[in-house]
């Protein structure tokens, strides 16, 4: 019996009530499951087999181990090469805080330290350390883009506004026209613009305004590499005295700009130096050899189609005259320019003898039917007809003479119709040549090729280059770009590698 007055005494408590409220007091600390699942795999690589996580964490605290120390942490990753070597029965039971002279009983750590002010005071570091992290890394950035991006767009900026040489642009724009010749019209035909039928030629002449050959040229007659290489200019626009002509052609390339424009068919070309009046000259002189080049492009076009119909007239004219003297020797071959007037005169003749033959004997046998005829008027009557007869046999054997044999009258004039009617082809041969050449003709006038100038070069009064501004913020978007390019190529390969 407890006696009035005297202190209550308390019954100590059993194993599993002090487990239990060391686990309560666990629960009130606020672990995060992460450092709960980190304690069970301590515990479990400790050989302990706790109920909960909570218990893991009383049970490593009795063993006087920190669940939640850095090295220990590590330990589950990398294992000690001791523990690794040596075997299960020979471990011995591994140190983890620091020892100093624990009183004896006191294997746990301090309870004056707060959890939670222990957690805050750690991600207050961790937060401090990723600011630290993004200001270095602001700076960093900063420095790059000042290095790569804002100091060469200074560099060029200062060059555009301060250093380049004033340069002026002489504008002009011309149009290559085909000639539309009407029938009988000739050479009074009107202008067309038709694009389709120059394109070909506004784009042959804009080849040659760009090449080297219109360069050597220009430099031959008003110094282009002279002009360029004048003291004043800058050394990036500046050629050198001795200069190749490569380099002398890019410089043109830059300075001469010609643009063809298929829907409206006109040639747009600018002419870019140091001097206005030398940029007016340089544009005037590339005019002159644009115009050239289109009259020696029409007069090799013309002069090909008028060889060829040229060619065919000649051919034909060659052949009628062939056949005209060939013609002409036939009849030069016989005693008569004529064969079938001479042979048609000889049927005629035979004709009319054998007719006056026929009148003849019937006289001579009206005579001969009289009792007593008249002996003389009958002696004449015969010696007539005998006589014509004769004649009939002269004339048949001069028929015959003439229509047979090789060199025959018949034969020749059987040569003869087809001397003429071989003549009579050529002829329209001829004829057809003739009329063809004068189509051809006609056709080339159409195909001649006009240079047109719609804007004349006018001597600029200012600088048209460089443009300062619009160069310079070029110059930022291109070295932007490129940073950016850069650096995102390098961020993926160091991720690509770092995976």
């Amino acid at each position: 019996m407890q006696r009035p007055g005297q202190p209550e005494r308390r019954t100590p408590a059993s194993p599993q009530e002090q487990a239990a409220h060391e686990i309560d007091a666990i629960r009130q600390e606020s672990l995060t499951g992460r450092q709960l699942r980190m304690a069970r795999r301590v515990a479990q690589k400790h050989g302990m087999a706790p109920a909960s996580d909570f218990d893991a964490v009383r049970l490593l605290r009795q063993r006087g181990i920190d669940p939640f120390q850095r090295s220990t942490l590590l330990e589950l990753v990398v294992p000690d090469q001791e523990e690794v070597t040596q075997k299960p029965s020979e471990k011995e039971p591994r140190v983890q805080l620091p020892q100093t002279v624990p009183p004896p009983g006191e294997t746990l750590p301090s309870t004056e330290v707060n959890p939670a002010d222990w957690r805050n005071r750690q991600i207050s570091e961790i937060q401090q350390d990723i600011a630290r992290r993004r200001k270095r890394k602001i700076r960093m950035l900063v420095a790059r883009l000042a290095a790569f991006v804002f100091l060469p767009t200074l560099l060029a900026g200062w060059y555009f506004f301060a250093v380049a040489t004033p340069m002026y642009a002489t504008k002009s724009e011309f149009l290559i026209l085909q000639a539309d010749g009407q029938s009988g019209a000739g050479a009074s035909g009107l202008l067309s613009g038709n694009q389709v039928a120059t394109s070909a030629d506004s784009i042959a002449v804009q080849s040659y305004l760009q090449s080297t050959e219109a360069m050597l040229r220009l430099d031959s007659d008003l110094g282009f590499k002279s002009h360029f290489s004048q003291p004043f200019i800058d050394p990036i626009q500046r050629l050198s005295d001795d200069s190749t002509n490569e380099e002398a052609y890019r410089t043109y390339q830059k300075s001469v700009k010609v643009g063809y424009d298929p829907t409206e068919g006109v040639l747009r070309m600018e002419v870019i130096a140091a001097d206005p009046e030398v940029s007016t000259s340089y544009s005037e002189k590339l005019i002159g050899y644009a115009e050239e080049r289109v009259n020696s492009l029409s007069q090799q076009k013309r002069g090909d189609q008028m060889a060829d119909a040229e060619e065919s007239f000649r051919n034909a004219d060659e052949e009628r005259r062939a056949a005209q003297e060939a013609l002409v020797n036939l009849q030069l071959q016989g005693a008569t320019l004529d064969p079938e007037a001479v042979i048609a005169s000889l049927r005629a003749q035979i004709t009319q003898i054998e007719l006056q033959i026929l009148e003849k004997e019937l006289q001579l046998a009206a005579l001969l039917d009289n009792a007593r005829p008249n002996q003389s008027r009958v002696d004449g009557a015969r010696g007539d007809i005998r006589r014509l007869n004769d004649q009939l046999n002269e004339l048949n054997t001069r028929m015959t003479d003439a229509s047979q044999g090789e060199n025959s009258l018949a034969q020749l004039s059987v040569r003869i119709q087809m001397a003429q009617a071989d003549l009579a082809t050529r002829d329209m041969l001829l004829q057809s040549a003739l009329q063809q050449m004068e189509q051809t003709r006609l056709e080339a006038n159409r195909q001649v090729r006009y240079l047109t100038i719609s804007v004349k070069p006018v001597t600029p009064q200012e600088a048209s280059y460089p443009r300062s501004f619009e160069n310079t913020l070029l110059a930022f978007l291109i070295f932007a770009g490129i940073y950016l390019m850069v650096s995102l190529t390098s961020s993926i390969l160091r991720e690509q590698v770092t995976s």
